[in-house]
């Protein structure tokens, strides 16, 4: 039994007791709220160790409550998997950029709903890197200090650019990040990149990371991840 707390912030009844029977056949403890100011409130006050955010609520939306949860340092830490009726490219993308963790489309099969919610809670387990620690990823090791990255013990020159994304994806193996992300992660928020720069900086950093550059994944229309 693993005794999480799971919030369910959903404002169809149905679908909220449905989640919350799933999910405690699995050891989770669920509660549900049905509205995003309520999904707001509970997160603050109760710490979840998760949170199922639907995306079409009434009043505050889906996506807003996401904004503000990623924008609270009493929150920002806890996983969001946004549940959707959409399942367009840029309501995905809009999902991740707001912060999301992972989103599952409705109408669902409980058994992917609830791979999702363990694959999330076990990289949110796994032990918290610093921007500092030196990574270590099959045969690629990254040392944030030196600047340094090595393939198979030879050294490997990247530029700031793409050492920063290699970094940046290395520090969470695993999550999808929108070309966005990225470039805010990279350059900040108001530095002119277009998501096709992205593109040629990613194309070379696998091509200079040789076999090793599989480990990049494209995430099609959404960016992109390294490999779990």
């Amino acid at each position: 039994m693993s005794g999480e707390h799971v919030l369910i912030v959903e404002d169809e009844e149905d679908i909220a007791e449905l989640l919350e029977y799933n999910l405690q056949r699995q050891g989770y403890v669920p509660t549900s709220v049905h509205t995003g100011e309520d999904g707001l409130n509970e997160s603050r006050e109760a710490g979840p160790d998760l949170i199922l955010l639907d995306l079409m609520l009434p009043g505050l939306s889906g996506l807003e409550v996401c904004r503000r949860l990623k924008g609270d340092p009493a929150t920002e830490k806890i996983p969001v998997i946004m549940l959707t009726a959409k399942g367009e490219e840029e309501d995905v993308i809009a999902g991740f950029d707001a912060g999301a963790d992972d989103y599952v489309t409705k109408p669902f099969r409980p058994k992917v709903l609830l791979a999702r919610v363990k694959a999330v809670l076990r990289r949110g387990a796994a032990r918290k890197v610093t921007d500092e620690d030196v990574l270590e990823i099959e045969t690629v090791v990254i040392h944030p200090g030196r600047h340094q990255v090595s393939v198979d013990g030879q050294m490997i020159d990247l530029t700031r650019t793409e050492f920063r994304i290699l970094h940046f994806l290395s520090l969470r193996p695993g999550w999808v990040f929108t070309r966005g992300q990225i470039v805010r992660s990279v350059h900040g928020d108001d530095y002119p990149v277009t998501g096709r720069s992205v593109d040629v900086q990613v194309a070379s950093l696998r091509r200079k990371l040789g076999e090793s550059g599989n480990m990049i994944l494209t995430v099609r229309g959404i960016g992109y991840k390294m490999g779990d």
